[in-house]
């Protein structure tokens, strides 16, 4: 078993200089790998048992940077809780450099938690064990899920305790994104009036993601409307699993449309609206119901930020097709939803009263207190032919919900898919495994005394997470009445 090696291309250091400070990690007493993502390693083109040692837990905590790396903390800005921050950066957190994976495509590797930077803030710029664990885990399944999201290369710890209302023990995220180019990062400069490094930073994103918009005189435009559309059809699929992000600040919003950040994060068991578990989001901000509304919110930001780019001579025009694509986002984004809440109802091509079918039974569920993954798994066992009463054995869902299993039958009816066809597409988009939040609790607590098991058992499950699977029955649950409300933290 050799070093561990990576084949850098570093784009980012060599083409965005003014846009980061260049930086190393702190040196840690003991790193250690504690789970390595190995399939992901090998997509990465990387050696997971040279990385799976001594010398490769030393480079995935910061302490050593490896050859060709070149880390670097970038600078953003950000508006969290609808407060702007004009400098927030990465505060505990390094881009050491970029590969490309085994398709082709550029893939930053990032650490989190790898000590303090110039962005730092006050803070001491490290992360403990149970954030780490919950952001490779949620990650991980969002990845199962189908969703665009950052992903966990590795938790490594690091050997020390870390201050957080008493010890904690220590660890880095290693984690890996197509980029992590976010609306802060052009709000970093439209707050300072640098035009250059605006259009500058935009180029750099069209080449870096949007490729076919390059040279094109409306691609800044352009550019709005595509991270627009990424962005509506993230959070639709966010919506379609019951996730919750908790912390929507537009410096957690990429350009890329990946799911970024995973603090204060959950999944709800009962369908809420106004469901909100981060400890800080005291006014339900970024409650579930209002993850659309946020995201609009958030693009309206970026739009500013690039309006100079827009149109440069007529500053009104650039406000005029800036507005036009902004408010254009709730059309994409239902299209989007109300596509996906299709797929999960069964019902094959569109047709008129499919909207009012779906908010009618998301209404139903609501005040019904109806767990919102059981009840769409469920829901492929009724039959477009039957006429006998429904019992798709979910609790809480009683006769109450009988006039709308009458219209569901009928719009069934008029659909093109027979019962067999139609309950095996919809097991393909209706998970079994979601990571529910007591078994998170559990896998975590269970970990930071050193117990793995829960954790593995878990992510097992979460990475297959359409297909029901012998023994893991008690994964595929609401928690027990016990549980009670359950609150999230940062973790910072």
């Amino acid at each position: 078993m050799g070093e561990p090696t990576f084949r850098f291309d570093n784009s980012y250091a060599r083409s965005l200089e003014g846009f980061f400070v260049p930086w190393k990690g702190d040196e840690v007493p003991a790193p250690k790998i504690l789970r390595l993502n190995r399939d992901l390693a090998g997509e990465l083109g990387l050696d997971a048992d040279a990385l799976d040692s001594a010398a490769g837990a030393a480079i995935l905590a910061g302490a050593v940077q490896p050859d060709g790396a070149a880390p670097l903390a970038m600078a953003y800005a950000g508006h969290q809780f609808g407060g702007f921050s004009p400098q927030l950066g990465d505060g505990r957190a390094l881009l050491i450099g970029e590969v490309f994976d085994a398709e082709g495509q550029r893939r930053d590797i990032h650490l989190k938690g790898s000590g303090r930077t110039p962005f730092s803030r006050g803070g001491d710029g490290k992360a403990v064990l149970g954030p780490v664990l919950r952001e490779y885990l949620i990650g991980e399944a969002m990845h199962g899920l189908g969703i665009p999201t950052t992903r966990a290369l590795a938790a490594v710890t690091t050997g020390e305790d870390i201050m957080r209302e008493g010890p904690k023990p220590g660890a880095v995220l290693a984690r890996v994104a197509s980029s992590h180019l976010r609306v802060g990062t052009f709000q970093f400069f439209a707050a300072r009036r640098e035009t250059d490094k605006i259009r500058q930073l935009a180029d750099y994103a069209i080449e870096r993601h949007y490729p076919e918009l390059a040279g094109q005189s409306d691609r800044y435009i352009l550019l709005l409307r595509q991270v627009r559309d990424r962005q509506a059809a993230l959070i639709a699929k966010w919506m379609q699993v019951g996730f919750v992000h908790g912390v929507m600040n537009t410096d957690n919003m990429t350009i890329s449309g990946e799911t970024i950040d995973y603090g204060p994060c959950a999944f709800m068991d009962a369908f809420d609206p106004k469901a909100v578990f981060s400890s800080i989001d005291q006014f339900g901000r970024y409650a579930y119901g209002n993850q659309p509304t946020i995201a609009q919110w958030n693009l309206a930001r970026f739009a500013e930020a690039i309006l100079d780019l827009i149109d440069a001579d007529d500053p009104d025009d650039a406000v005029r097709q800036a507005t036009e694509e902004i408010n254009g986002f709730p059309a994409v984004y239902q299209e989007e939803w109300l596509g996906g809440m299709r797929a999960k109802l069964g019902l094959g091509a569109a047709r008129d009263g499919d909207l009012e079918l779906v908010n009618d039974l998301l209404a139903l569920m609501a005040d019904n207190d109806v767990d919102f993954t059981l009840f769409f798994r469920s829901l492929s066992r009724v039959s477009q032919t039957g006429t006998e009463a429904v019992d798709i054995g979910v609790p809480n869902v009683g006769a109450e919900f009988a006039p709308w299993f009458e219209r569901y039958r009928d719009r069934l009816r008029a659909g093109d898919m027979d019962d067999g066809s139609r309950a095996a597409a919809m097991n393909a988009v209706n998970p079994v495994y979601i990571p529910r939040n007591h078994l998170v609790e559990g896998a975590l607590q269970a970990a930071e005394n050193g117990d793995m098991a829960p954790f593995d058992r878990l992510l097992d499950a979460l990475s297959d997470p359409y297909r029901e699977r012998e023994g893991f029955s008690d994964l595929a649950g609401p928690a027990p009445d016990g549980f009670g409300p359950y609150v999230t933290f940062c973790g910072t």
